[in-house]
């Protein structure tokens, strides 16, 4: 193993050292770094402390906690080549481990979102022109074009911002200043079943249940949490000819 890596590797030892042990305390570094080298030295330090503390906060907010002066512990003890678990057992413990954040996240994280996501469904779904379409989707007319509609084989071209029921904003084909263009049937199925409604020039709100979207599945690196309704405001720009596309035409 490369020695530059070898400490990411052994920082992974830290998350299974979960018992309960003495620890001293780790106060913020005073150094003053000037040379190069000391700052390569102290760049590669903070990547692993920051990649740690992604992980811990991700398990925290699933209610899943390990004491933080354990996993230091554990990995200053692999720094000097003393941890007290092999790499083979470590990865064993870190497999379990990831499992059953996936599980915790699902479970605590998901239920929220899903709470959440039930009752938004429930009250939007009494506003005044809202239609719920047999499978659960609820949509809004925004803007009513004339052109032709979408089947779900067809490639179309669409501006949309999606967001969370709280108003989080995860994705936007506008702030990227770019329109998306995608198979219909290569999408969730809120979407394909929805812009299928949309003629070209029609601007839609979509409310999309979970399982119309993502599922129980944590998407984006937790931007959109499991059992998650989605919103999305999408305008059906146009729909393209796949053949001509590949033609360049």
């Amino acid at each position: 193993m490369n020695k530059i890596y070898k400490p990411f590797a052994l920082s992974a030892v830290a998350f299974a050292l979960v018992a309960c042990t003495p620890s001293e305390p780790y106060p913020t570094s005073t150094m003053t770094l000037e040379q190069e080298e000391q700052k390569e030295a102290y760049a590669l330090g903070a990547s692993v402390g920051r990649f740690i503390d992604r992980q811990l906060d991700a398990q925290e907010e699933a209610e899943l906690v390990l004491e933080r002066d354990v996993v230091i512990a554990g990995f200053v003890d692999a720094l000097k080549g003393e941890a007290k678990l092999s790499e083979a057992e470590a990865e064993e413990i870190l497999n379990a481990l990831r499992e059953r954040v996936v599980e915790q996240r699902q479970q605590v994280i998901g239920g929220k979102a899903q709470a959440q996501g039930e009752e938004y469904l429930a009250e939007n779904a009494k506003k005044e022109g809202v239609t719920v379409t047999e499978s659960g989707l609820q949509y809004e007319v925004l803007q009513q074009g004339d052109g032709e509609k979408p089947a779900e084989t067809d490639m179309v071209e669409v501006h949309y911002e999606g967001t969370l029921v709280n108003g989080e904003v995860f994705d936007s084909s506008i702030e990227r200043g770019e329109p998306a263009v995608f198979p219909l049937n290569r999408v969730i199925p809120g979407w394909t079943e929805g812009v299928q409604l949309m003629s070209v020039g029609s601007k839609y709100r979509f409310v999309i249940p979970a399982e119309l979207a993502y599922g129980d599945r944590e998407v984006g690196g937790g931007q959109i949490p499991p059992n998650s309704t989605l919103i999305f405001e999408v305008e059906l720009m146009d729909i393209k000819n796949p053949e001509a596309m590949e033609s360049g035409e």
